[in-house]
């Protein structure tokens, strides 16, 4: 691995402490109460309705300032996060028809521009990302919803209130996939597009949209004040929000992008953040010391290596996979990280409803991996040559650079010569779209990019069915099969959940005995807070509510 990309954060500490400081100079009332956020993201998630960034842009600047039709429950500490109802109040699929669902919208709400929310605007939100010839479809925005819904295919309006979603199959994920599709104002976009410059209707929809992302206007707890890319965003209580539990007692957020986790720990130190995302590991005795509270809880989100099965790759030896995960030494990395780990035994833990109890043990066992190695055809004098594409920080990519290099020692252990390609977060994101085959993967045959793993759809359908090969969703290393394909199809056609989740668990063991990832941790999800931050609930979920946060 390149020594250089490790120095970074510290290299970029002074430079990145400058640059907060003068960006964190509130320009609010002095009797605002403000709460300043430093995200791992470097630039501020896209702020149209469909974030990019990871999931770190829907903690930021989707679930703030929009609803979407579903939401998860992250008002507990203590069990899962569900889906419940969002802008849907109810929803339901055909008794006949399962490729149609109805759901049922909630009244009164209103778009932070006064225009209401209701079935032509919950139609045109469905267009903007999968209808070509919908004026105001926006390409730039397909790739982070349609990937994470891929049966979706249309929206009609019944009435004002009821809108059927129709998908290419039956679907039983889907109302758990609509957490992803956040409503935008069409009012508020048509203004934009009314007064855009353009020679054509298409440039015209493009400049409308940039000039919508620096005015947004969605549902949510929050609405956008100020937005400067690459530098900040403000958000502001939207009192007029139609959950009383989640009208927001802060007047005013502060988000801005800080990459390096050395400069985020400082930055809280020296009181310029009251918040940051995955603090530096050996700095954490000293925030605590400090009085800053840290708060992690188990996440439903695995750290892996994905693997590609396409032509040529090292890892189409099963013994290879299975060596990889046999010789990772979890308990050193979770000492690395001051405990701020899981140590997985698939993608999902032992116990959970979708575990399935597979015959592969994934455990350190250096001795056996070696012997699989052996095997294999490799040796201390005969490596196997394997290239990874990783980041150097980003949404959930917890301590990417150490992380990674702790790993590549292990398997050095066990024959592995390990080699990394390090790029930036939302580049090596929009690669995983991409795929294996293509020429971004820049010839690595792994990849390392963190997933949740709330829903099925999410934590196993996009990586294992042959329908997800890129571009349709992130099954970078065209792993699957038509038993695999065959197991999808029996969770996804199940409508109830005992019988959904007997499948799933079928599906889960398989996987893991097959093992198209090496599974390296289950993220905590630490981040640190002034301790005048009260009413923080940190759920079993990569997501977090700011609304019913508020300050001393």
């Amino acid at each position: 691995m390149n020594r250089s990309a490790i120095s970074r954060p510290v290299a970029a500490l002074g430079a990145a402490l400058a640059l907060g400081a003068s960006l964190l100079v509130a320009p609010a009332q002095a009797q605002e109460k403000v709460l300043r956020i430093a995200m791992t993201a470097a630039d501020i998630p896209r702020t149209l309705g469909q974030p990019d960034q990871g999931f770190e842009g829907n903690r930021f600047t989707g679930i703030p300032m929009y609803d979407a039709l579903t939401q998860w429950d992250l008002s507990k500490t203590d069990a899962p996060s569900v889906v419940i109802p969002g802008l849907a109040i109810s929803w339901a699929v055909d008794a006949k028809e399962k490729t149609k669902w109805v759901f049922k919208l909630r009244p009164g709400v209103k778009f932070h521009d006064g225009s209401a929310v209701n079935a032509d605007a919950i139609v045109w939100n469905v267009r903007k990302v999968l209808d070509k010839e919908a004026p105001h479809f926006d390409a730039s925005q397909v790739g982070v919803t349609a990937s994470r819904m891929p049966t979706l295919r249309s929206a009609r309006k019944i009435d004002d209130l009821t809108v059927e979603l129709t998908t290419s199959e039956p679907d039983s994920f889907l109302p758990l996939n609509l957490t992803n599709l956040f409503i935008a104002s069409p009012t508020h976009w048509q203004k934009k597009f009314d007064a855009a410059a353009g020679a054509t209707p298409a440039d015209k929809a493009k400049a409308a949209w940039t000039a919508f992302a620096a005015d947004a206007s969605g549902s949510g707890p929050f609405r956008m004040a100020r937005f400067v890319p690459r530098e900040r965003l403000e958000v502001v209580a939207n009192k007029a929000y139609w959950d009383p539990k989640r009208v927001p007692k802060i007047d005013r957020v502060v988000m801005v992008p800080m990459p390096e986790a050395n400069a985020r720990t400082a930055a809280l130190l020296s009181g310029q953040v009251d918040w940051i995302e995955a603090p530096a590991p050996d700095a954490m005795p000293t925030i605590q010391q400090r009085g800053f509270k840290m708060y992690f809880n188990p996440q439903p989100h695995v750290w892996p290596w994905q693997l590609s099965f396409a032509d040529g790759s090292p890892w189409l030896d099963k013994r290879v996979r299975h060596a990889a995960n046999l010789c990772v030494d979890r308990t050193g990395l979770l000492k690395l990280l001051g405990g701020m780990m899981g140590v997985p035994k698939g993608t999902v833990p032992p116990g959970h409803p979708w575990w399935g109890d597979p015959k592969f043990d994934i455990r350190y066992d250096p001795e056996a991996a070696r012997k699989l190695m052996t095997e294999a055809g490799h040796s201390a004098a005969k490596p196997l040559k394997v290239k990874v594409q990783i980041s150097a920080s980003g949404s959930g990519q917890m301590q990417p650079l150490p992380m990674n290099e702790f790993v590549q020692q292990s398997l050095k252990a066990c024959h592995f010569d390990v080699q990394f390609d390090v790029i930036e977060w939302n580049t090596l994101f929009t690669n995983w779209r991409k795929g294996a085959k293509d020429p971004s993967a820049n010839g690595a045959n792994a990849i390392n990019v963190s997933f949740a793993t709330m829903d099925p759809f999410f934590a196993l359908v996009r990586f294992t069915s042959t329908k997800a090969f890129p571009p349709v969703s992130n099954n970078w290393g065209y792993f699957g099969n038509a038993e695999i394909d065959k197991l999808i199809a029996d969770a996804r056609t199940s409508f109830d959940e005992k019988s959904r989740n007997a499948a799933l668990a079928r599906l889960h063991a398989r996987v893991v005995e097959e093992a198209p990832f090496v599974w390296i941790a289950h993220d905590v999800g630490p981040r640190a807070m002034s301790a005048k931050v009260k009413g923080v609930v940190q759920p079993k979920s990569w997501f977090i509510d700011i609304a019913t946060m508020s300050l001393d």
